[in-house]
């Protein structure tokens, strides 16, 4: 009787042990990638990674660079995440990954999600050079009311986001 109860709770000690030593590395893989992010100046936020371009480009260039690194350009999914990007832009102006090329004013996120809460500046989007159907964020503005619309060929950085890095 003494010798099962052993044998038992020698086989849930084995079992434990497996999934903290699956578990550690699992951790140390995570830490490793953060690591090799950072170095590549990228930040690390809400389980997200993010980069801002360095270079000004027009949006559709700036979403291609993004992919190339194995993002898109980033979706804003709540008042944290905004404020976070809003504080690392300081004062730069970036593009984000929002747009209605599609259909005037239906707005989309890169991923085809449509736009829930927007972060608009007084009196956005509104079109005021005529075909403004992508989005940027003012660093300098605030932090909740900081999205314009803006001509998809105008030059700014961009912001990088990548969900999926670990």
């Amino acid at each position: 009787m003494k010798f099962t109860i052993l044998t038992t709770e020698n086989n849930q000690l084995q079992t434990s042990y497996n999934n903290l030593t699956i578990e550690r590395d699992q951790l140390q893989k995570g830490r490793e990638e953060l690591q090799k992010f950072s170095k590549q100046g990228w930040i690390y936020f809400s389980s997200s990674v993010y980069y801002i371009s360095t270079e000004n480009k027009n949006w559709t260039e700036g979403r291609e660079d993004c992919r190339e690194r194995g993002a898109d350009l980033v979706i804003i999914n709540n008042k944290e995440e905004q404020e976070f990007i809003s504080k690392i832009l300081s004062s730069r102006n970036a593009w984000i990954g929002l747009n209605d090329g599609d259909r005037e004013g239906e707005w989309k996120w890169v991923d085809g999600t449509p736009l829930n809460t927007g972060f608009w500046g007084n009196g956005e989007p509104n079109s005021y050079a005529g075909d403004e159907d992508c989005v940027l964020i003012h660093g300098n503005y605030d932090p909740v009311r900081s999205w314009a619309d803006y001509p998809c060929n105008n030059q700014f950085v961009w912001i990088c986001e990548k969900t999926d890095f670990i």
